[in-house]
């Protein structure tokens, strides 16, 4: 194959596509490139499998540390399992690449995108989308047409295509769009509570910059003469088919419109295994052709009822939400918990708050940070009745977990304000449909709970479409079912101020700007009135945390100070932590955050640091323990490591002959600063506290609580 490369230019930045050079032996060869980031996606497909009933499609997304210059931490150097990021790029470039293969085509393929050179500007995995598409076009597999993806952000209000890495993060948008010419495949983003009609917007942008990436695969493939690639696809015995249906026409509508999902898949189970039974004797040894048309009919007769009769699964009408239960403090010694059920999907999630030692540090090849906010998202076997080996987290579980922490994270609040490490574990205990959306729903309802002071609730809804020629019905919070038999999965979620998620995944060839403006005015009537059911449950974050939750308080002192509060060789630090029982950490920019158990051992580190760090005051009153008796005074500790003298003639209104008539080593007393010497000495008194001579042998006043040193500030975390 020729050296070929092209480009084009997106929001004044250079996009390239290259082939020929790099990797040729693999069926179709691509690196996309912008700024100094790199990709190069290969495919290649193995041996047909006529027997399969699903297409074995494959995505890798392998990201090389040597790309950034760097290399692999850790004791193996070199790269290990796929990183979160990884596993949900690979996702992004799957999900609109798939519906693009012909239906009965079963031969295995595999796409692979590795990350060969990052720079600190551009995300690589939105440019795997393009490429992975040029390189199925190049390649002799039946891929139906060319796609392209596109990063949309939103800085100070305004859209931007490809976004560098730098504007994402302080942007209020974070969106990955893909489509064909003609429509949108796939969206998957985050937004800070935008509205409807700034997505469709934003949208609307993503899709005219497709169309040029689009152009620059067709001017590769002109040049190279490429043409498409023609697949027949198998048709169905129609006798075989006549004959299921025949068999299946009175019985099944009834059984698959049955609101109850155990009852429904048995039924039909049931029903299938008797029509295989009865055409087993015409059709010998084709058992899986007669599963085919059975699943067929059954999915024909749910879209023919919901587009004829406006009628789904269970009687319900298009737009009406499953019955939904929301039960708090389900779990007494978690931070926060709650259950979340809406018709047979249910979600438990607990909120875990710990300390800055719980945040997760994420190193890829783009940057290292620390993460103080997680959502895991479990999906066990036993929520779909079913038995399977537990084994690592799959692909789904975090992709759908990743959807659920970017939509809860525009409400949370700034780790100046409560800092805590937050960690939120979605455990689906039933499932039958829309159980990320459940995830979303349960865990705003865990975190006013655990006493996280979130801005308001965050709901979710999946919508569903069914697309018959001109007929369409958009069909809201769908089930398990529908979601198989239908053409879309559009989830969104968010607030009552707007939109903070979208996932969308299309099983067609893409829908129309006006399918999608339907289908989010009718989420967002149905994220709504879900808000209000939780809403009715609990309308705010509780003021108070748990009892089992640490207490965590965060202070400023001067940098200078820093030194003092850790003491040589981390002396001072460690007696505090061992003495009060807490764990404190401090920052290079003089942030101190103490955590603690409880209040008692949070306040009395805080007194500890507060005194340590505080500088002498004039007329103000301290309690001191003597250190040091000397012929002409006492000295004494007035604040964690500093000194001062009591001269004898301060001691008492009479005249003293021995220090130790009055005080002795280890005695408390109260003194009040009355000076500084032309040293900077300061000078304490304990007879300033005593109006009178008479009043020499009774208790020293107790000082104005005002002026007390050592008082704890009012902790940053609701109490």
């Amino acid at each position: 194959m020729a050296h070929i490369q092209t480009e084009t230019e997106i929001a004044g930045v250079k996009f390239s596509l290259e082939t020929g050079k790099l990797a040729k032996q693999a069926s179709g060869s691509v690196v996309a490139r912008m700024g100094d980031t790199m990709v190069l996606v290969t495919a290649c497909h193995g041996r047909e499998n006529p027997d399969s009933d699903f297409f074995p499609l494959s995505v890798e997304y392998v990201e090389k540390a040597y790309a950034a210059g760097k290399i692999p931490g850790g004791f193996i150097k070199r790269e290990g399992k796929p990183s979160e990021k990884e596993v949900l790029a690979a996702r992004i470039v799957d999900r609109p690449i798939r519906p693009l293969f012909p239906d009965g085509y079963n031969t295995e393929v595999q796409i692979v995108c590795t990350v060969i050179s990052a720079d600190d500007m551009y995300s690589a995995d939105i440019l795997a989308v393009t490429a992975a598409s040029c390189a199925l076009s190049l390649s002799d597999m039946p891929f139906k047409e060319p796609i392209a993806g596109v990063k949309i952000g939103m800085i100070d209000g305004q859209f931007k295509v490809f976004p560098s890495l730098a504007e994402t993060e302080n942007g209020e948008l974070d969106m990955v769009v893909a489509g064909t010419e003609s429509s949108i495949m796939m969206v998957e983003g985050g937004a800070c509570e935008l509205s409807e009609e700034q997505l469709l917007e934003a949208l609307t942008l993503a899709h005219s910059e497709i169309r040029k990436l689009i152009e620059l695969q067709k001017e590769i493939l002109v040049k190279i003469g490429k043409q498409p690639v023609e697949y027949i696809e198998k048709q169905p015995d129609h006798t075989l088919v006549a004959d299921v249906e025949a068999y299946l026409k009175d019985k099944l509508h009834e059984i698959s419109f049955c609101g109850d999902k155990k009852q429904r898949y048995s039924g039909i189970d049931k029903l299938f295994g008797e029509c295989k039974a009865a055409l087993a004797e015409k059709y010998p040894e084709r058992e899986g052709e007669i599963s085919a048309a059975c699943h067929h009919y059954e999915r024909m007769d749910i879209r023919r009822t919901i587009l004829d009769e406006g009628v789904r699964i269970g009687g319900r009408g298009l737009d009406e939400i499953r019955q939904i239960t929301c039960e708090l403090d389900i779990l007494p010694r978690a931070h926060g918990s709650a259950l979340f059920t809406r018709g047979e999907t249910q979600s438990l999630s607990a909120t875990t708050l710990g300390t800055k030692l719980d945040e997760q540090h994420i190193d890829n090849i783009q940057g290292a940070y620390d993460k103080s906010y997680m959502l895991h998202y479990n999906f066990p076997p036993y929520s779909v009745g079913e038995v399977k080996r537990f084994g690592t987290v799959g692909r789904r579980e975090v992709g759908h977990g990743h959807l659920a922490e970017r939509s809860l994270s525009p409400v949370l609040p700034d780790e100046k304000s409560f800092p805590y490490t937050i960690r939120i574990v979605s455990e689906i205990l039933e499932s039958n449909g829309s159980s990320s959306m459940a995830t979303v729903c349960c865990s705003s309802l865990s975190l006013m709970t655990a006493g996280v002071p979130i801005k308001g609730h965050v709901a979710g809804v999946a919508m569903g479409l069914i697309k018959e020629d001109d007929k369409i019905a958009v069909l809201t919070d769908i089930l398990g079912t529908e979601d198989h038999v239908g053409d879309m999965d559009f989830k969104v979620t968010g607030t009552r101020d707007g939109v903070t998620a979208i996932q969308m995944d299309i099983k067609i060839a893409g829908i129309t700007p006006e399918i999608m403006k339907e289908a989010l005015a009718k989420a967002k009537v149905a994220r709504l009135k879900i808000i209000d059911i939780m809403d009715a449950a609990l309308p705010s974050s509780r003021k108070e945390l748990s009892n089992h939750a640490p207490r965590i308080s965060t202070i400023m002192i001067d940098k200078e100070k820093i030194r003092e509060i850790i003491g040589p060789s981390g002396k001072v630090i460690r007696d505090i932590q061992e003495t009060t029982g807490t764990t404190i950490f401090i920052e290079d920019d003089g942030t101190v955050q103490i955590a603690a158990v409880n209040r008692e051992q949070r306040d009395a580190a805080l007194r500890r640091i507060k005194g340590i760090v505080a500088e002498p005051e004039l007329n103000a009153i301290y309690d001191a323990i003597v250190k040091t008796v000397v012929e002409f005074g006492a000295f004494v500790e007035f604040l964690p490591g500093k000194e001062g003298l009591v001269h004898i003639s301060e001691l008492d209104f009479k005249r003293v002959a021995r220090v130790e008539d009055i005080l002795n080593v280890g005695d408390k007393v109260r003194v009040k600063l009355i000076g500084f010497d032309r040293f900077g000495k300061v000078k304490l008194s304990r007879k300033a506290l005593l109006t009178s001579p008479a009043q020499a042998a009774d208790p020293v006043p107790e000082p104005p609580e005002a002026s007390e040193p050592g008082e704890p500030e009012t902790p940053t975390n609701p109490e």
